[in-house]
């Protein structure tokens, strides 16, 4: 899997992403040229099969892969992201026998592009509940109203995934469907300013009415947790490739830390600052911290591919990943700021850009409060009334 990765994203290529990356954020700017770069590479095809016309990766290649390209250019891997998001959930999905969203995979191959407007202010239940209307009208299609928030790839997606909620009937039901970029009907505003991760261009959406066809509403679910291989393959693809992309952040501000401090040099002792004991304590506590998350980030991703079994104990390991690698990677950070010197508070600078975009981490579902919740739900049972 190594040989084929480096292949895929050579050094030269994670070079020249590196490169525009500073450019992108201080434009604030979508990473058209990376896009155009990954869809040539085949990369958003990534999760279809080889008969398919795709790469044929299993969850684990493409969280390396997702892992490798973050090291060059965390903002383009985080909106990759919900691409791949959709295709693995699709491909999550027909390994459990559901080809329900097979047209993503064969509309993925054909050049369409993916995105996830899922997220709403201030809806702390994410996937379990919606502030969002959706309206039936009739002939299975059905009308969406309402607000999505940190839609990545908002200039280039083709397909939005949306979902909302029916209450029309004796039983409120959430609706998933997808839109195409030709809809009527929503409004895609210009607000990503942000302090990191810019290039994703994670803007709003505003949803007026924009109507999903009947075939492509794919799920109708309660309100409230479910056991459905729908959420399940969300949860596993969202939350596994989050991680992967802080893991590769948190991988690349070690490698800047290790070629700096060997670069710096004391003027009192004239050694390079590798050499000083406290200097050395850091990079050993930032590389301890990094070293925990490289076969946690396997095992999940492995797991989820061979259909282990995790019962009630699958969703603590999918949010404790996430959680423990976005605050590890946010952590190492810092460390190597702090050995690194005065240049990384430069604006400019790579370790400044990684110290913005690592905040990033503790805004993706699930965040801290609600992954503590889960997990102690699954060891100690719900809160009792």
């Amino acid at each position: 899997m190594s040989v084929e990765l480096n292949e895929l994203l050579p050094d030269e290529l994670l070079e020249r992403f590196r490169v525009r990356a500073k450019g992108y954020d201080e434009r604030n700017e979508f990473f058209h040229e990376d896009l155009a770069e990954l869809k040539s590479l085949g990369y958003l095809r990534m999760f279809a099969s080889e008969d398919d016309g795709g790469l044929g990766f299993s969850l684990e290649q493409v969280a390396a892969a997702q892992r490798r390209l973050a090291t060059a250019a965390p903002a383009t891997a985080l909106a990759i992201n919900m691409h791949l998001v959709w295709t693995g959930v699709a491909h999550l999905l027909a390994q459990r026998g559901d080809d329900s969203l097979h047209f993503v995979l064969e509309e993925a191959v054909a050049g369409e592009v993916f995105a996830f407007g899922n997220s709403e202010a201030g809806n702390d239940s994410v996937l379990f509940d919606s502030t969002t209307v959706a309206a039936p009208l009739g002939d299975g299609s059905y009308s969406f109203t309402g607000t999505k928030i940190f839609t990545s790839l908002s200039p280039a997606w083709t397909r939005l995934g949306i979902f909302g909620k029916d209450t029309s009937g004796q039983e409120p039901m959430l609706v998933h469907a997808f839109i195409t970029r030709e809809t009527p009907g929503y409004t895609i505003l210009d607000d990503w300013n942000t302090l990191g991760m810019r290039a994703s261009q994670s803007n709003t959406t505003v949803l007026d009415g924009v109507v999903a066809p009947a075939e492509r509403v794919f799920r109708k679910l309660p309100v409230g947790p479910t056991a459905d291989a729908l959420i399940f393959s969300i949860f596993a693809c969202f939350e596994t490739l989050l991680a992967a992309v802080y893991t590769g952040l948190g991988e690349r501000a070690l490698a800047i830390g290790v070629a700096t401090v060997h670069q710096r040099r004391s003027k009192k002792s004239g050694k390079s600052y590798a050499q000083d004991p406290d200097i050395r304590w850091r990079i050993a506590d930032a590389a301890l911290a990094m070293d925990g998350l490289y076969p946690q980030l396997v095992a999940v991703a492995r797991d989820v591919d061979n259909l282990v079994d995790h019962g009630s104990q699958w969703f603590p390991k999918m949010v404790g990943l996430k959680v423990r690698a976005t605050e590890t990677a946010r952590t190492v950070v810092d460390l190597i700021i702090r050995v690194s010197g005065g240049s990384s508070y430069f604006a400019g600078n790579e370790l400044g850009r990684l110290y913005r975009d690592v905040l990033a981490g503790m805004f993706h579902p699930s965040d801290d409060e609600s992954a503590h919740a889960t997990i102690a739900s699954a060891w100690l049972g719900p809160v009792e009334d």
